[in-house]
């Protein structure tokens, strides 16, 4: 190896040790690490030649010196004695094993490992703070460049549909295709509130030491910057994606949660598991790669990461939920128990009518149906404002729950409407319990926005209008039951 500023070579060395990844070879010796690029050509990068390869080693080097200066030494060459050309390697410090993140998640206790990720989320956000931002890179959080990053990924891999699950990548196409459509105001906002970023984009367990002093964050995406502009969410995302890989999906959500503390940074639930999922489909790239280059055992991972990220894709999903009922049938109960399990937001009828007859908006008495506040025109002007409301969240990612009795079919399908426009999925429940328990409940409840009298609801329990797309909801019996259900409904929307 040519000299350099490397500093001198134990004369005694103790260990040596390799380790290869689908696109590189690392030799360690002594307190060394030595790494090679393979002259690959993937779906995704290109290190053929020998000046890409020295290329992206000087690109390494420099973008890692951001995050980890202490763990970077330059770039040598290793020459060949029968006088061909050097091949560039990136040298670097060499960690102990056992402080790798990923050692120390397998290894434990779990107060070490989380006292690990507060270190690590507190380096990270700093990083993000200080990353560089501009027009160009802010252009990588838009809309379309984020449905083209997932469209090339799912392209690549429907060419491996041989080694993957029947039917996943088709499943995660549509849910992404969904969430991305309705959802530009978010994107937008992120881009507003200065959140895209020159970042790591490749943060993994295997690549993070915790030793003494800080973390060390190494390896981040060198070989194309576009994929390193990122939503800070998506960088911290990767980590947790990849946490939840090794089976401790608690640590994921508490990586998250600690980066979000230590950055200010609000973490939009629908958002984190949208990126988490993203993340997921990147790994099984790579997994497919590793198997076209012959580590058949890595199709198993392919499937496990697609298996992620749907389940964030279906979690993270934008609904609309009509919660409805008669007066006294609970559903205001059902509303907040769902909210308090999916982290959706409540909407609520009465408090909007409230809110409207406060101002002076509508006017008239409560006590009759269809006359006074209940009248036609004044029901109209409560769930137009609702929706409205609603329209606003869910085009910025978050789940809504409207509380109302939904008893209007025009009213239902206006909903829908507003659903279809958002692309968001639509969950109908139907609150009902007998009319003496009902009526017990509209009785003894306390004072609260809503002014339905025991005529009202009489007048309401006649008409029993039909609703028959709606899944029923029996609230006679414990909250916890009607809750379950809400939520059991919830999650199966299709």
């Amino acid at each position: 190896m040519t000299p350099g500023r490397f500093g001198p070579h134990p004369p005694y060395v103790p260990y040596v040790a390799a380790h290869e990844t689908h696109t590189g070879l690392v030799v360690l010796v002594g307190d060394r690490a030595f790494k090679a690029k393979k002259p690959v050509l993937t779906d995704f990068l290109d290190f053929r030649t020998l000046e890409q390869r020295e290329r992206v080693c000087l690109r390494e080097v420099e973008l890692n010196s951001r995050l980890s200066p202490e763990s970077y030494f330059g770039v040598a060459h290793l020459t060949d004695p029968g006088g061909g050309p050097a091949e560039p390697i990136v040298v670097m410090r060499r960690y102990r094993d056992e402080d790798r993140l990923a050692s120390r998640v397998g290894r434990g206790p779990d107060e070490a490992v989380r006292t690990a990720l507060d270190a690590v989320a507190a380096v990270l956000a700093r990083f993000h703070r200080r990353a560089e931002r501009s027009p160009e890179i802010d252009a990588q959080g838009e809309a379309a460049a984020i449905e083209r990053r997932w469209r090339d990924n799912l392209v690549e891999l429907d060419r491996n549909a041989d080694t993957l699950p029947a039917g996943s990548v088709a499943r995660i196409g549509r849910l992404v295709t969904e969430f991305i459509a309705g959802r530009e105001p978010l994107f937008n906002r992120r881009i507003e509130d200065g959140l895209i970023v020159d970042g790591h984009g490749d943060l993994l367990a295997d690549d993070i030491f915790c030793g003494r002093g800080e973390p060390a964050l190494l390896d981040c995406l060198e070989f194309d910057d576009e994929l390193r502009y990122v939503d800070c969410v998506d960088d911290a995302a990767f980590l947790a994606m990849d946490l939840e890989f090794m089976g401790r999906k608690d640590l994921g959500a508490y990586f998250l949660e600690r980066y979000a503390a230590h950055s200010g940074v609000a973490v939009p639930s629908a958002l984190a598991h949208f990126y988490i999922a993203y993340r997921a489909v990147v790994r099984a790239k790579v997994d497919c790669v590793r198997v076209s280059q012959g580590k058949s055992e890595a199709a198993h991972d392919a499937a496990r990461h697609l298996a992620v990220a749907a389940e964030h894709l279906e979690i993270g999903r934008v609904r609309l939920a009509l919660v409805g009922g008669n007066p006294g049938t609970g559903k205001s109960t059902v509303a907040r128990g769902l909210a308090e399990g999916t982290g959706a937001q409540v909407i609520s009828t009465d408090d909007v009518r409230r809110e409207l007859r406060d101002s002076g908006a509508i006017t008239g008495d409560a006590g009759v149906l269809d006359r006074g506040l209940y009248s036609p025109d004044n029901v109209a002007a409560v769930y137009d404002v609702a929706l409205r409301r609603a329209e606003s969240l869910l085009r910025d990612g978050q789940s809504v729950i409207l509380d109302g009795t939904w008893r209007d079919p025009q009213m239902r399908a206006q909903a829908h409407r507003l659903a279809a426009e958002t692309h968001s999925a639509t969950v109908e429940l139907m609150c009902s319990a007998t009319t003496d328990t009902a009526a017990g409940r509209i009785v003894t409840r306390p004072a609260g926005n809503s002014e339905v009298t025991p005529e009202i609801a009489a007048a309401l329990a006649a008409e029993q209008a039909g609703w028959d797309t709606a899944h029923r909801i029996d609230t006679s019996g414990a909250v916890e039951d009607s809750t379950r259900q809400a939520l059991a409904a919830w999650r199966r929307t299709s």
